[in-house]
Protein backbone atom coordinates (compact mmCIF):
# COMPACT_ATOMS: atom_id res chain seq x y z
CA UNK A 1 0.00 0.00 0.00
CA UNK A 2 1.39 3.42 -0.93
CA UNK A 3 1.72 6.27 1.54
CA UNK A 4 -1.15 8.10 -0.15
CA UNK A 5 -3.36 5.01 0.04
CA UNK A 6 -2.65 4.73 3.77
CA UNK A 7 -3.47 8.40 4.31
CA UNK A 8 -6.72 8.14 2.37
CA UNK A 9 -7.65 4.97 4.28
CA UNK A 10 -7.27 6.91 7.54
CA UNK A 11 -9.23 9.90 6.24
CA UNK A 12 -12.06 7.66 5.09
CA UNK A 13 -12.12 5.84 8.44
CA UNK A 14 -12.36 9.01 10.50
CA UNK A 15 -15.46 10.05 8.55
CA UNK A 16 -17.20 7.75 11.04
CA UNK A 17 -16.58 10.33 13.81
CA UNK A 18 -19.47 12.33 12.33
CA UNK A 19 -21.81 9.52 13.44
CA UNK A 20 -20.68 9.41 17.09
CA UNK A 21 -23.30 11.32 19.06
CA UNK A 22 -22.38 13.07 22.28
CA UNK A 23 -24.62 13.87 25.24
CA UNK A 24 -24.20 17.63 24.84
CA UNK A 25 -26.89 19.45 22.87
CA UNK A 26 -26.26 22.19 20.36
CA UNK A 27 -26.79 25.63 21.88
CA UNK A 28 -30.09 25.94 20.03
CA UNK A 29 -31.07 22.57 21.60
CA UNK A 30 -32.32 21.27 18.25
CA UNK A 31 -30.30 18.05 18.61
CA UNK A 32 -27.20 16.52 20.22
CA UNK A 33 -23.80 17.38 18.79
CA UNK A 34 -21.57 14.74 17.24
CA UNK A 35 -17.93 14.18 18.10
CA UNK A 36 -16.61 15.61 14.83
CA UNK A 37 -18.52 18.85 15.46
CA UNK A 38 -17.18 18.93 19.00
CA UNK A 39 -13.59 18.60 17.78
CA UNK A 40 -14.04 21.30 15.13
CA UNK A 41 -15.63 23.64 17.66
CA UNK A 42 -12.77 23.12 20.10
CA UNK A 43 -10.26 23.94 17.36
CA UNK A 44 -12.11 27.23 16.89
CA UNK A 45 -12.05 27.83 20.65
CA UNK A 46 -8.26 27.41 20.56
CA UNK A 47 -7.92 29.94 17.74
CA UNK A 48 -10.18 32.50 19.39
CA UNK A 49 -9.28 32.08 23.07
CA UNK A 50 -5.53 31.32 22.96
CA UNK A 51 -4.73 34.53 24.88
CA UNK A 52 -6.31 32.94 27.98
CA UNK A 53 -3.89 30.00 28.17
CA UNK A 54 -2.13 29.78 31.52
CA UNK A 55 1.27 29.52 29.84
CA UNK A 56 2.83 30.16 26.46
CA UNK A 57 1.25 27.81 23.94
CA UNK A 58 1.70 26.87 20.31
CA UNK A 59 -1.86 27.31 19.06
CA UNK A 60 -1.28 25.10 16.02
CA UNK A 61 -0.24 22.20 18.27
CA UNK A 62 -3.24 22.82 20.53
CA UNK A 63 -5.52 22.70 17.48
CA UNK A 64 -3.88 19.47 16.30
CA UNK A 65 -4.49 17.85 19.70
CA UNK A 66 -8.11 18.98 19.74
CA UNK A 67 -8.76 17.64 16.24
CA UNK A 68 -7.23 14.28 17.21
CA UNK A 69 -8.32 13.82 20.82
CA UNK A 70 -11.72 12.22 20.19
CA UNK A 71 -10.88 10.18 17.07
CA UNK A 72 -10.76 7.16 19.39
CA UNK A 73 -14.51 7.50 19.91
CA UNK A 74 -14.95 5.86 16.51
CA UNK A 75 -14.14 2.57 18.26
CA UNK A 76 -15.24 3.19 21.85
CA UNK A 77 -17.98 5.82 21.64
CA UNK A 78 -18.39 8.87 23.84
CA UNK A 79 -17.88 8.49 27.57
CA UNK A 80 -20.13 11.13 29.14
CA UNK A 81 -18.33 13.21 31.72
CA UNK A 82 -20.77 12.13 34.44
CA UNK A 83 -21.50 8.66 33.11
CA UNK A 84 -19.89 6.79 35.99
CA UNK A 85 -17.66 4.69 33.74
CA UNK A 86 -14.36 3.29 35.02
CA UNK A 87 -11.53 5.66 34.10
CA UNK A 88 -9.09 2.73 33.89
CA UNK A 89 -11.29 0.76 31.51
CA UNK A 90 -11.92 3.88 29.44
CA UNK A 91 -8.19 4.65 29.20
CA UNK A 92 -7.39 1.08 28.13
CA UNK A 93 -10.11 1.03 25.46
CA UNK A 94 -9.12 4.43 24.12
CA UNK A 95 -5.44 3.51 23.97
CA UNK A 96 -6.27 0.42 21.88
CA UNK A 97 -8.46 2.55 19.62
CA UNK A 98 -5.66 5.10 19.16
CA UNK A 99 -3.24 2.34 18.18
CA UNK A 100 -5.67 0.93 15.61
CA UNK A 101 -6.86 4.19 14.09
CA UNK A 102 -3.57 6.07 13.94
CA UNK A 103 -1.96 2.79 12.86
CA UNK A 104 -3.76 3.18 9.54
CA UNK A 105 -1.37 6.02 8.71
CA UNK A 106 2.18 5.82 7.36
CA UNK A 107 4.66 5.29 10.25
CA UNK A 108 5.88 8.88 10.57
CA UNK A 109 2.35 10.31 10.78
CA UNK A 110 1.20 7.42 12.96
CA UNK A 111 3.91 8.19 15.52
CA UNK A 112 3.29 11.95 15.39
CA UNK A 113 -0.47 11.61 15.86
CA UNK A 114 -0.21 9.01 18.62
CA UNK A 115 2.32 11.27 20.33
CA UNK A 116 -0.05 14.25 20.18
CA UNK A 117 -2.95 12.10 21.39
CA UNK A 118 -0.94 10.86 24.41
CA UNK A 119 0.31 14.38 25.13
CA UNK A 120 -3.31 15.58 25.30
CA UNK A 121 -4.34 12.67 27.53
CA UNK A 122 -1.45 13.26 29.97
CA UNK A 123 -2.04 17.05 30.09
CA UNK A 124 1.47 17.82 31.33
CA UNK A 125 2.70 20.33 28.71
CA UNK A 126 1.36 23.87 28.44
CA UNK A 127 -0.16 23.04 25.04
CA UNK A 128 -1.93 19.96 26.42
CA UNK A 129 -3.12 21.72 29.57
CA UNK A 130 -4.76 24.43 27.47
CA UNK A 131 -6.27 21.87 25.09
CA UNK A 132 -7.67 19.90 28.03
CA UNK A 133 -9.02 23.11 29.58
CA UNK A 134 -10.93 23.91 26.38
CA UNK A 135 -12.25 20.34 26.22
CA UNK A 136 -13.86 20.95 29.62
CA UNK A 137 -14.80 24.59 28.99
CA UNK A 138 -16.90 24.00 25.88
CA UNK A 139 -19.35 21.49 27.41
CA UNK A 140 -19.56 23.57 30.59
CA UNK A 141 -20.56 26.58 28.51
CA UNK A 142 -23.13 24.49 26.66
CA UNK A 143 -24.64 23.18 29.92
CA UNK A 144 -24.89 26.66 31.42
CA UNK A 145 -26.45 28.21 28.32
CA UNK A 146 -28.95 25.41 27.73
CA UNK A 147 -30.47 25.63 31.19
CA UNK A 148 -28.47 22.74 32.61
CA UNK A 149 -28.21 20.44 29.58
CA UNK A 150 -26.67 17.13 30.59
CA UNK A 151 -26.29 18.28 34.21
CA UNK A 152 -30.07 18.54 34.56
CA UNK A 153 -30.59 15.20 32.77
CA UNK A 154 -28.12 13.42 35.07
CA UNK A 155 -28.86 15.23 38.35
CA UNK A 156 -25.33 16.62 38.58
CA UNK A 157 -24.55 18.77 41.63
CA UNK A 158 -22.54 21.95 42.01
CA UNK A 159 -19.79 20.03 43.80
CA UNK A 160 -19.61 17.48 40.98
CA UNK A 161 -19.28 20.24 38.38
CA UNK A 162 -16.50 21.92 40.33
CA UNK A 163 -14.66 18.62 40.85
CA UNK A 164 -14.94 17.45 37.24
CA UNK A 165 -14.38 20.68 35.31
CA UNK A 166 -12.49 22.89 37.74
CA UNK A 167 -9.02 21.33 37.94
CA UNK A 168 -8.49 21.04 34.17
CA UNK A 169 -9.84 24.49 33.29
CA UNK A 170 -8.07 26.20 36.18
CA UNK A 171 -4.76 24.54 35.27
CA UNK A 172 -4.88 25.41 31.58
CA UNK A 173 -6.91 28.64 31.50
CA UNK A 174 -7.42 30.22 34.95
CA UNK A 175 -9.19 33.31 33.59
CA UNK A 176 -11.73 31.08 31.89
CA UNK A 177 -12.22 29.15 35.13
CA UNK A 178 -12.94 32.40 37.01
CA UNK A 179 -15.71 33.07 34.48
CA UNK A 180 -16.95 29.47 34.77
CA UNK A 181 -17.19 29.72 38.55
CA UNK A 182 -19.51 32.70 38.24
CA UNK A 183 -21.63 30.99 35.59
CA UNK A 184 -21.91 27.74 37.52
CA UNK A 185 -22.72 29.32 40.87
CA UNK A 186 -25.37 31.50 39.24
CA UNK A 187 -26.82 28.49 37.40
CA UNK A 188 -27.14 26.36 40.53
CA UNK A 189 -28.60 29.25 42.55
CA UNK A 190 -31.32 29.72 39.95
CA UNK A 191 -31.91 25.96 39.53
CA UNK A 192 -32.05 25.51 43.30
CA UNK A 193 -34.71 28.18 43.69
CA UNK A 194 -32.31 30.71 45.14
CA UNK A 195 -31.95 34.21 43.76
CA UNK A 196 -28.73 34.94 41.81
CA UNK A 197 -27.78 37.52 44.45
CA UNK A 198 -27.68 34.99 47.32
Amino acid sequence: MTELEQQLRFLKEIDRLKSIMRQSPLLDQSRKENSAEHSWHLAMYAMVLNQYAAGTVNTNRVIQMLLLHDVVEIDVGDFPIHGGSSLEVQAEQESKAAARLFGLLPPSQRDEFIGLWHEFENAETEDAKFAKALDRFQPLLINVFTGGGTWAESGVSLDQVFARYGPAIKSGAPELWALCERWVIRHFRIEGGLSPSQ
